[in-house]
């Protein structure tokens, strides 16, 4: 049977985290862990005299909101096709 996991090691700050992912994955999760790094890195620069674990909440927190905002503004797209759909049926028999 092929193994479809694969162990990487990301590096998150001063800390290393070993994980079994989807062979599949294993790109996301090194891209995910660069933007975590961006993002912590800025409110480093942001809050120089915050502890470690100030600054990966405030990671924490803007990563879950981007989440959140975005699976939001995906729900709204079958409701907006649907509304575009019923605006051009009301104009086209607006022009009857």
């Amino acid at each position: 049977m092929v193994n479809d996991k694969q162990h990487i090691n990301l590096h998150l700050d001063a800390h290393t985290v070993g994980l079994d992912v989807p062979r599949e994955q294993e790109p996301d999760y090194r891209k995910a862990a660069e933007l975590l790094n961006r993002r912590f890195q800025y409110y480093l620069k942001l809050r120089p005299n915050a502890s470690a674990e100030q600054l990966w909440m405030y990671t924490a927190l803007e990563v879950a909101v981007a989440l959140h905002s975005d699976a939001r503004e995906k729900s709204l797209v079958p409701v907006e096709k649907e509304l575009n759909k019923l605006n051009a049926l009301i104009i086209e028999k607006l022009n009857q």
